[in-house]
């Protein structure tokens, strides 16, 4: 689980998720509290615009991420959460136990868990069906 600071510079936070091979961090000042998230398309979306480009690598995080975050808790399913991002159009939930957070799933990971699941259910039904 990757956090930055808000007042990371987005050069800084290109660097990371570059280093860390991920598409997105979580913004926090203490590790466990959510204050936004920082992707690889809040950049873009910002690089687009050309009042922005000539400064967004010195621009704080806080500037572009997005404060509405989207959580999940380790309680909740693959499919649910799955579900919400499909809903949402996002690709990663901080995971929240007892109001701090714990982790990060992304798309990817849950994908990943679902094919596992379907994988065992074929490998079952075709021993039931070779009987």
């Amino acid at each position: 689980m990757v956090t930055i600071l808000p007042d990371t510079s987005i050069g800084e936070v290109v660097k990371m998720l570059k280093q860390a091979a991920i598409g997105a961090a979580v913004v926090s000042d203490d590790g466990k509290k959510v204050l936004g998230i920082i992707s690889e398309r809040d950049i873009v979306n910002n690089l687009a615009d050309p009042n922005r480009r000539d400064t967004l690598l010195e621009t704080p995080v806080s500037d572009l991420m997005t404060r509405n975050v989207l959580t999940c808790s380790v309680d909740d399913s693959v499919q649910t959460c799955m579900s919400m991002m499909t809903e949402r159009r996002c690709r990663h939930l901080p995971v929240i136990r007892d109001g701090e957070m714990v982790g990060i799933v992304s798309i990817g990971d849950l994908v990943k868990n679902r094919l596992g699941e379907l994988e065992k259910e074929a490998g079952f039904l075709r021993e039931m069906i070779a009987g």
